[in-house]
């Protein structure tokens, strides 16, 4: 498969797994987790989704599009080890949604950030968060939820804490 048919089986699956994880919230409050902002794409599809909920991004750096940055109040910049244990003491857990894209490429670099994620995540989700990642994280107390259909297992992951 070519990396161009690879990047676009990716996108449609993480707009496949986002639509799911936003029926499945449903009207239940929180806010919204973007961790890893990239180019904005998937911040920019669940504030357009979401237009009533408060979404917080989470970068080290930021390089998106000028209109797909929030503003300084919801955004935690820095390494993310840093930045999760500042929003966990400032916001809480009363995240609902946690859409997760920090993948690099380099695997051990990956399994030790989705193993920092899943140590620092659940002081911030509220009952029945649901979490899609793009790395498999391993979270107490989260039930793993199938893939949407047409979306291959082990290409997104979701699942959904504290129920």
């Amino acid at each position: 498969m070519s990396r161009l048919d690879s990047a676009i089986r990716r996108l449609q699956a993480q707009r496949a797994c986002l639509d799911a994880a936003i029926t499945t919230i449903g009207d239940r409050p929180g806010l919204v987790l973007e961790l890893g902002l990239g180019n904005g794409r998937t911040y920019d599809h669940l504030r357009e989704a979401l237009p009533d909920r408060e979404i917080f991004v989470f970068e080290r750096d930021v390089r998106a599009h000028p209109d797909c940055i929030p503003d300084a109040d919801h955004l935690f910049l820095g390494d993310i080890r840093e930045t999760l244990t500042q929003a966990a003491a400032r916001i809480g857990g009363r995240a609902i949604l946690v859409h997760s894209d920090i993948g690099t490429g380099v695997p051990a670099r990956n399994a030790a950030l989705a193993s920092t994620i899943s140590q620092l995540l659940p002081g911030l989700l509220a009952p029945g968060a649901v979490i899609i990642s793009d790395q498999e994280l391993s979270l107490a107390d989260a039930d793993i939820l199938d893939p949407p259909d047409g979306v291959e297992a082990g290409r997104y992951f979701l699942s959904q804490w504290g129920l």
